[in-house]
C-alpha cells in the first residue's frame, strides 16, 4: 500500500469517526444548527443569509432555545470572518448546545472542509445535525456487482469497497443428466435444455432488473462452476448496457455465500483496484509473517508500541472497529495512561488509594499512533474487518505493525 493510499484511509476514517460523534448527539430542541456552503458560493451572500436567520430566530418563543439558536448563529458567523473566501470544495458547519443538562448551554462548533466538493446549500435546525451529504461522500466508490449461478441456484450481490451485499438468491428445477438411453433421453435432454434456458432468463431477468437500478456498479463479474456462465454472456440473455459493464468470468468450485467469497479471491486480479483487494493482500501478508518463527509482524498494542520505539516498523496497522482510545487517568496517587474502551474508562479503581480513578485526557488511537509514526518514518494504515482477514486481524487485537526488520 502506498503512502497516499494510507493517507487517504487515515482521513476517511477520521472523518467518520467525526461524523460518527456528530451524528450520535440529540439536541433537547430544535437548537442544532446545520450549515452547508456549497463549492463556489459567495461567501458575502452566506453570511448575510446567516445574518436573517439570526433575525428570524430572535422570535423563536422559548427563551432557551431562542438563546442557544441565536448564540450558535454567532458563533458561526464569527467562525466565517476568519475566511477570505469559500474553501475549493464548499464548507460543512454544526453548531448547537450540546450540554446534557436542562437549563445548561454548551455551544459547540464543529466546520469541515470535505473531501469532494459540497453541493447542496442548506440552513437546518432541529433536534439532530445533518451528516447525510458528508456521509454520501466517504461511502465506498468502488462498487461492483456480481452474478454466481450454476444449474441448481444463483445469487445476484453487490460488493461495496470489501463487503459483499446478497440481492437476491434464486433455486432452480434444471435436473441433472440422465443416463436413459434411446428417445426418452432424447426427450429428456430436450426438456432439459428448454429448463435451462428458462433459468438463465430468469437470473438474468433478475439481474438486468437490480443493475439498471445499481447505476452505481462500475463492473459486474459473472462466476461460478462449469460453462453456464459463458452460455449466459454468450446469448443475449443480459442487457446491452448491462452486458457492456461485465468484466470477466471466474471459475468458481461453489455457489451461494461460499461461491460470492470464492468469486471475490479468485476474480483479484480483475478487481485489483479494489479497496477489499488491496486491503486482503496487505492482511494476508501481515499474517503470513506472522506465522513465520521469526515474522517480520508484530501484534498487539504493546507490542506494536515496543516495535515502534525500537525504529523497525515499516506500517502499523490499525482496524477500524478497535474501540480503545489512549486515556490519561488521575487519582490522589497520581497520573496514570492506559488503553481503554468507553465502559473500561469508568471502572478504573486504583489500587493503592481505592479511589475511582478520573479521566484528564484522552486522544484517538488514530491520532495516538499517527504522531508517533511520524518520528520513525514509518506509515499508518486503517483496514476494515468486512473481510474475512479483517475479521481474524481484529481477532487479533485490531492492531499491529509489519517490520522492516528484527531487532
Amino acid at each position: 500500500m502506498t503512502e497516499e493510499e494510507a493517507l487517504h484511509l487515515k482521513s476517511k476514517y477520521k472523518l467518520k469517526k467525526l461524523l460518527e460523534q456528530i451524528e450520535a448527539i440529540k439536541g433537547r430542541h430544535t437548537e442544532l444548527v446545520t450549515v452547508y456552503v456549497p463549492a463556489g458560493a459567495n461567501l458575502h451572500d452566506i453570511v448575510a443569509t446567516l445574518r436573517g436567520e439570526q433575525g428570524t430566530a430572535d422570535n423563536i418563543k422559548s427563551k432557551t432555545v431562542r438563546k442557544n439558536v441565536t448564540s450558535a448563529l454567532e458563533k458561526i458567523l464569527r467562525h466565517l470572518i476568519l475566511y477570505k473566501k469559500t474553501p475549493d470544495n464548499g464548507l460543512a458547519i454544526f453548531c448547537g448546545n450540546t450540554s446534557d443538562k436542562e437549563g445548561s448551554a454548551d455551544i459547540t462548533l464543529w466546520v469541515i472542509e470535505p473531501p469532494e466538493p459540497i453541493k447542496t446549500k442548506l440552513y437546518w435546525c432541529d433536534q439532530q445535525f445533518v451528516v447525510e451529504p458528508l456521509m454520501e461522500q466517504i461511502a465506498e466508490k468502488e462498487i461492483y456487482g456480481i452474478v454466481c449461478l450454476d444449474r441448481s441456484e444463483a445469487d445476484i450481490a453487490i460488493l461495496k469497497g470489501k463487503k459483499i451485499e446478497t440481492i437476491a438468491h434464486f433455486e432452480s428445477i434444471v435436473p441433472g443428466k440422465t443416463r436413459a438411453g434411446g428417445q426418452s433421453s432424447a426427450r429428456f435432454s430436450r426438456i432439459r435444455e428448454g429448463l435451462l434456458n428458462d433459468w438463465l432468463k430468469h437470473v438474468a431477468e433478475a439481474a438486468n432488473k437490480i443493475f439498471a437500478e445499481h447505476k452505481e456498479v462500475i463492473g459486474i463479474l459473472v462466476s461460478g462452476s462449469g460453462p453456464i456462465k459463458e452460455m449466459m454472456l454468450k446469448e443475449d440473455y443480459l442487457h446491452a448496457q448491462v452486458r457492456e459493464r461485465v468484466i470477466g468470468t471466474v471459475d468458481t468450485s461453489y455457489t451461494g455465500e461460499p461461491g460470492l467469497q470464492e468469486t471475490l479471491v479468485r476474480g483479484e486480479d480483475l478487481l485489483k483496484e479494489t479497496a477489499a483487494a488491496k486491503e486482503r493482500k496487505l492482511l494476508q501478508r501481515f499474517l503470513t509473517e506472522l506465522q513465520k518463527p521469526h515474522g517480520l509482524a508484530a501484534y498487539g498494542l504493546n507490542a506494536t508500541l515496543t516495535e515502534l520505539e525500537r525504529g523497525t516498523v515499516d506500517t502499523v496497522v490499525l482496524c477500524d472497529a478497535v474501540d480503545k482510545r489512549f486515556v490519561e487517568l488521575e487519582c490522589a496517587c497520581g497520573t496514570t495512561t492506559a488503553f481503554l474502551n468507553d465502559f473500561e474508562k469508568t471502572k478504573q479503581v486504583c489500587t493503592t488509594c481505592n479511589r475511582q480513578k478520573r479521566v484528564i485526557g484522552e486522544m484517538d488511537l488514530l491520532d495516538f499512533f499517527e504522531e508517533r509514526v511520524k518520528n520513525f518514518g514509518s506509515l499508518l494504515t486503517v483496514v476494515s474487518r468486512d473481510t474475512r482477514e479483517g475479521e481474524q486481524f481484529f481477532q487479533l487485537g485490531g492492531v499491529g505493525a509489519l517490520l522492516r526488520y528484527r531487532a
